[in-house]
């Protein structure tokens, strides 16, 4: 199973895209994991990633498309994958989309963990007081909520239009939330994909 994993900050996208990698035994590969193995790895991509990086810049989306491109060619790939983080951009879907139509792997599916902001808000400022994240502050959360909303949630509709996308609540328990992604991922697999919001109230 090849798959996307969206959703705005604080919805557990994190989380969820673990449970998934190893409930369907594919690689999780999301960019800030990749971003931070960099660090130390000897490559001369990897150095001028560091370079940028260092300097404060921000990593092009022709580095960040070369960078997945090189993960997704890697072995543990071949059945299957779950990307979290990327693409954020419509640049970035046509570079995915072109990279795994040369390779005859397209999407089966893109997942949206769907969460009220309100909800998130408050759920991101009690893990900033438990884990004491000073600058995390609801003024700074709702910046990337709003970040998410202009910049990458457009691409739902993108990706909606293609009939890839299955939207599930993200709101609940851990387990609660999982249980309906993996019956929101078995339909789709069934050829029952849609673009209904699994576990929201009725």
């Amino acid at each position: 199973m090849r798959l996307l994993i969206m959703g705005p900050p604080g919805a557990g996208k994190g989380t969820q895209a673990k449970l998934i990698a190893e409930h369907y035994g594919i690689p999780a590969i999301s960019t800030g994991d990749i971003f931070r193995a960099m660090k130390t790895a000897d490559t001369p991509l990897a150095q001028q990633v560091r370079d940028i990086m260092n300097s404060g810049g921000y990593v092009s989306d022709e580095i960040t498309n070369q960078i997945v491109a090189e993960r997704l060619a890697e072995a543990d790939c071949e059945n299957g994958f779950l990307l979290d983080g990327y693409p954020r951009t419509p640049d970035q879907v046509d570079t995915l989309d072109a990279a795994l139509a040369d390779r005859g792997t397209p999407l089966d599916v893109v997942l949206s963990l769907r969460a009220d902001e309100d909800a998130v808000v408050a759920r991101l400022l009690k893990r900033a007081e438990t884990e004491g994240r000073a600058d995390d502050n609801e003024d700074t959360i709702r910046v990337r909520q709003q970040v998410y909303a202009e910049q990458t949630a457009p691409l739902l509709d993108v990706y909606s239009a293609r009939g890839l996308l299955v939207e599930v609540d993200g709101l609940g328990e851990i387990a609660e939330v999982s249980g309906r992604v993996f019956a929101a991922l078995d339909d789709a697999r069934g050829g029952a994909g849609s673009a209904e919001l699994i576990g929201a109230p009725s």
